[in-house]
């Protein structure tokens, strides 16, 4: 199976076998992923000597995060899942990272809540709140973050802010409860997990209609030389 990530953080695609992933590309770079999503692809399955109709499927990261990148992302697997006759499999962003962060962190407690936040304007992020296992305890939404959210959580247990959107919190939200660990990005990889339990129950999107979960209506903004003269 093909995994793609293209958040606003990361550019990733990962090859799985089972539960195991086998291999991975992935580039920290913004504005890049045009450029490279493809590229990447290509020389995973040719590194694995594979064509794209020997693929199970094709897994892709759904939002909510950058419209650029969701964009990307989406098109791409789509057009592969289309001319390769394969199935595509869409993924929560926010249960990807989480899940991924708590698979690369062992040591959190089993009471710890799992915070991914993706960055949106000013001081709002798209965040979701899930527990150790992975279940949600807080749907995903806009949230303005004030030094007030999520303090019923934060008074009596840790919680780990993860995510492009989690360091303009880090000031606001001073509780000794609140953890933020450093260096955790995103990744194809993390899909793995949420990927099979879909693909094993046949619940695949539509290739012809499935669209990235943006959360909010797109905001374009004045070009430069309009706000100067305009």
């Amino acid at each position: 199976m093909l995994h793609i990530e293209t958040s606003t953080e990361v550019c990733s695609v990962a090859l799985s076998r089972g539960m195991q992933c086998i291999a991975c590309k992935e580039n920290t770079e913004e504005k890049n992923h045009a450029a490279l999503l493809t590229f990447f692809i290509e020389t995973l399955l040719d590194e694995q000597n594979l064509r794209p109709s020997q693929l199970d499927a094709v897994a892709v990261s759904v939002g909510p995060g950058s419209y650029t990148g969701l964009r990307i992302g989406m098109s791409t697997a789509k057009g592969l899942c289309y001319g390769a006759n394969i199935p595509l499999i869409t993924v929560p962003t926010l249960h990807a990272i989480a899940d991924g962060f708590v698979r690369k962190h062992r040591h959190v407690a089993a009471d710890a809540l799992i915070c991914p936040m993706i960055d949106a304007r000013r001081m709002e992020v798209y965040t979701a709140l899930f527990d150790a296992k992975g279940n949600i305890v807080e749907e995903t939404a806009a949230v303005v973050i004030t030094k007030d959210t999520f303090g019923q959580y934060l008074a009596d247990r840790k919680v780990y802010f993860i995510g492009n959107g989690a360091f303009k919190c880090k000031e606001l939200l001073s509780s000794p409860n609140a953890c933020f660990p450093e260096s955790f990005f995103p990744s194809a990889e993390y899909l793995l997990p949420d990927a099979m339990k879909t693909f094993r129950q046949q619940a695949f999107a539509d290739v012809a209609y499935a669209e990235p979960f943006y959360l909010k209506d797109f905001i374009a903004g004045k070009p430069k030389q309009f706000m100067e003269y305009g």
